[in-house]
């Protein structure tokens, strides 16, 4: 069905702040359905934001208070700081994500904080998520000299590494640092930003997800659509070989924003590089098949 998308990772905001360049971050509950009904988005979870580095930290209670009042249209994940709990690789973090868990939280994320991706403190909040079952969406962006995001080295080997680690946990990858591995890296600092250069050859993504089940990805931001565009042969062949794993998202930060991922979808529709079973697949049903949540 054409149009009927769910937002694997948007943002809302009950308090919007502003930032270092004078704007309004992130819609509150009006400007978020105004948005998503402009682009045919009909569902969604509902990211939380709790690493102070780059954005304000908001509380759990309030995401899980506005996927209450959508009733059913939104989804709430959770998040929890590695450093909570006296800031240690050993803290029961799992505390924390049960409680969450039992008040109607289906995942963790969106985890940002300026980190290895494989500090040992990373590493206990994927294992607590790994026990509490709960599916992991991170922003990787490797960047020195950017404030937030996970970090990795060329081919994603520390991802790789915890995929192998934590098998029975879903990783969903999003952010620069990920993205700009769809193809083949042509120098290392490609990895800071969005490599807009033609695609030479299948990056680590192909190879991650062929290895690992228990990798899905977003094609959310300016990140997972401009990987998407850089050369729709590779694209086709990406989105038809990992069909059962890649989910729509947005990543909408301001009201306003132009969610391009809904043009796209349908471009990749109408000129037959999808199947309408495909584009179905990543508009909504992966994403509610992981989440467990009814098909409608």
């Amino acid at each position: 069905m054409r149009n009927n998308f769910f937002d694997i990772h948007t943002h809302y905001y009950k308090y919007p702040f502003i930032n270092e360049a004078r704007r309004i971050m992130f819609p509150n509950k009006e400007e978020l359905y105004r948005a998503h009904e402009k682009f045919g988005i009909t569902g969604g979870a509902l990211m939380c934001l709790v690493n102070a580095e780059e954005y304000q930290p908001q509380s759990v209670g309030e995401v899980i208070d506005m996927a209450k009042e959508s009733g059913g249209r939104y989804v709430p994940f959770c998040n929890v700081d590695p450093r909570a709990i006296g800031n240690s690789k050993d803290s029961e973090l799992e505390l924390l994500l049960e409680f969450f868990k039992n008040q109607g939280c289906v995942g963790v994320g969106e985890v940002l904080p300026k980190m290895e991706f494989d500090d040992p403190k990373l590493l206990n909040l994927y294992r607590a998520s790994e026990k509490m079952e709960l599916p992991l969406l991170f922003d990787m962006y490797s960047d020195p000299d950017r404030t937030y995001g996970v970090s990795d080295e060329p081919g994603l080997i520390k991802l790789k590494k915890c995929l192998e680690k934590f098998p029975n946990l879903i990783f969903i990858g999003h952010g620069p640092g990920f993205w700009a591995e769809f193809g083949t890296l042509r120098k290392p600092e490609d990895r800071y930003g969005w490599p807009t250069y033609d695609i030479d050859g299948e990056g680590a993504v192909f190879s991650l997800m062929r290895e690992y089940k228990n990798l899905y990805v977003d094609l959310s931001a300016g990140s997972g659509l401009g990987a998407m565009k850089r050369n729709l042969n590779y694209t086709k062949k990406f989105l038809n070989e990992f069909q059962d794993r890649i989910m729509y998202g947005s990543d909408i930060c301001y009201h306003d924003d132009y969610i391009g991922q809904t043009d796209f979808m349908n471009k990749m529709l109408d000129e037959n590089y999808i199947s309408e079973k495909v584009y179905d697949k990543i508009a909504r049903e992966n994403a509610k098949k992981l989440l467990k949540i009814e098909t409608k």
